[in-house]
């Protein structure tokens, strides 16, 4: 039986390849949860939008706001505006700018959660 000795090089660029998933895991993780906490804080707009006839203004604000500081959200969440029409429309938005750091930069993402919804 004749074997062929195994290469080395054929390991090597396999841990590469691995190295190369672990960073973009690691640093995945980091814009993943800036994402997650973004359509959770949009989610909750969608809720109080959906309960918005039978609620105040002031009582959706203070409810948004203290969704904003669980989450952990910058201060420019906490400032959420809400408008209605006289033909039963709520709208809810805010404006804030996130940050994450990639290794070598660092980069600001905004985001407007918004909702519109009739009632």
């Amino acid at each position: 039986m004749v074997t062929t000795p195994r290469r080395g090089r054929s390991s090597l660029g396999c841990l590469f390849v691995l190295l190369l998933l672990a960073a973009a895991g690691y640093f995945g993780v980091n814009i993943g949860r800036v994402y997650l906490r973004y359509f959770e804080f949009q989610d909750a707009m969608a809720q109080e939008a959906r309960f918005a006839a039978h609620q105040t203004d002031e009582a959706i604000l203070l409810r948004l706001r203290a969704t904003a500081d669980s989450l952990g959200l910058p201060d420019a969440a906490q400032r959420v505006h809400i408008r209605r029409t006289r033909n039963s429309t709520i709208f809810i938005w805010a404006d804030y700018i996130e940050t994450v750091e990639f290794p070598g930069f660092v980069r600001d993402i905004e985001f407007s959660p918004h909702v519109e919804r009739a009632f």
